[in-house]
């Protein structure tokens, strides 16, 4: 089975193609261009390198988040549209697992962070699974990092981009319960994410093009300023009847 899969849920975006458990090939930018200026042409240019059409193509894979809600929306809008147009599966990854499976090997218990924004992680728990896969032991958290230190109380493999705002912090506080591998299996592979969508697909499992949704775990800010206006506005009316 030929799978094209993208990850676009942080800056750093990547593309891969896997056919069964094969790399073919993968590109991961970490560059200014936003990813709706470098997607398609990524795209085009690693199905070439791999000699394949999209016809050739038997699936989709996506990440679908928590991460950056604009580069979630532009990376599942573009796999839906390409599922669409071929009228080929998609199967939706969420982005702690994508990001679990770069390092589902390990006897530990592993733990993915990715900034959040506003002082908060993405954040899950996982061991390794079946066929090496990650195994969720909790769900999808957006929590401070302090909070964090109540989940560890044994040896975990600490990964993601978090590292670079809370790294040192988790660090001093959890000492030799951590253990971070190198910077590189901490940056979210389109490979990862076409290997959990390859093991989707091919149990016959996949998902809606026209319902699937990205995994934010929180509000996003125009929701969070919706829910606001409607109180103010509700507020506003109970005074007009009230008065």
């Amino acid at each position: 089975m030929k799978i094209l899969a993208i990850d676009t849920s942080t800056q750093v975006g990547s593309i891969a193609v896997v056919q069964g458990s094969l790399l073919k090939a993968q590109q991961m930018l970490n560059v200014g261009a936003t990813h709706n200026q470098r997607l398609l042409p990524g795209i085009e240019r690693i199905l070439a390198d791999a000699g394949w059409s999209l016809d050739d193509v038997d699936g989709f894979a996506v990440s679908l988040g928590p991460g950056s809600f604009t580069g979630l929306r532009i990376g599942l809008s573009m796999i839906k549209g390409l599922a669409w147009a071929t009228n080929k599966p998609l199967a939706g990854v969420p982005t702690l697992d994508a990001l679990a499976a770069n390092v589902s090997f390990v006897p530990h218990k592993i733990c993915p962070i990715l900034d959040a924004r506003k002082g908060e992680i993405y954040t899950a728990l996982y061991c390794q699974g079946d066929e090496g896969m990650p195994r969720r032991l909790t769900s999808y958290m957006a929590i401070k990092p302090e909070q964090l230190l109540a989940l560890i109380s044994e040896t975990t493999v600490l990964i993601g981009d978090g590292l670079l705002s809370y790294g040192d912090y988790l660090k001093r506080e959890l000492g030799n319960r951590l253990v971070v591998p190198p910077p590189h299996l901490s940056v979210i592979h389109a490979s990862s994410v076409a290997w959990l969508g390859w093991h989707r697909l091919r149990s016959g499992e996949s998902d809606d093009v026209s319902n699937c949704t990205p995994l934010y775990v929180r509000p996003s800010e125009a929701e969070l300023n919706r829910k606001s206006s409607q109180i103010a506005d509700s507020g506003c009316l109970m005074l007009e009847a009230g008065s």
